[in-house]
């Protein structure tokens, strides 16, 4: 199995931008799709990035297409989400979440994943 922390997240002014980070340990890394994903107090939690194995695809929300930039380097076990022009609506705890998959893909469902980090906090001011 593989275990994922996410870390990079922090208080930020609307229009302002944001990276954070998951990092990964155990298994070989390129195995593992990569989503992430994020809940708002009293919300459910939501689909915002995915991306597959090697990064050749990458899924976003309709959301924060165009704002939010998902990447991964497979030599750091580690998956980035650059996020741009930031809007308080953003503000919620970011999960990252780890599927291993013979078939690759970018995943927007997070049933389809089995592994889970605690989370990082964005909040994002007015």
């Amino acid at each position: 199995q593989v275990q994922l922390v996410e870390s990079g997240g922090g208080l930020v002014q609307a229009g302002g931008s944001l990276r954070v980070s998951c990092g990964a340990s155990g298994r070989t890394f390129s195995n593992y799709a990569i989503g992430w994903f994020r809940q708002a107090p009293g919300k459910e939690r939501e689909f915002v990035a995915a991306i597959s194995r090697y990064g050749a695809t990458k899924n976003y929300a309709d959301s924060v297409k165009g704002r939010f930039t998902i990447s991964r380097d497979n030599a750091r076990s580690t998956v980035y989400l650059q996020m741009d022009s930031l809007k308080p609506e953003d503000t919620a705890i970011y999960y990252c979440a780890a599927i291993q998959r013979l078939i690759s893909g970018a995943y927007a469902k997070a049933t389809e994943y089995a592994y889970w980090g605690q989370g990082t906090q964005v909040t994002v001011s007015s």
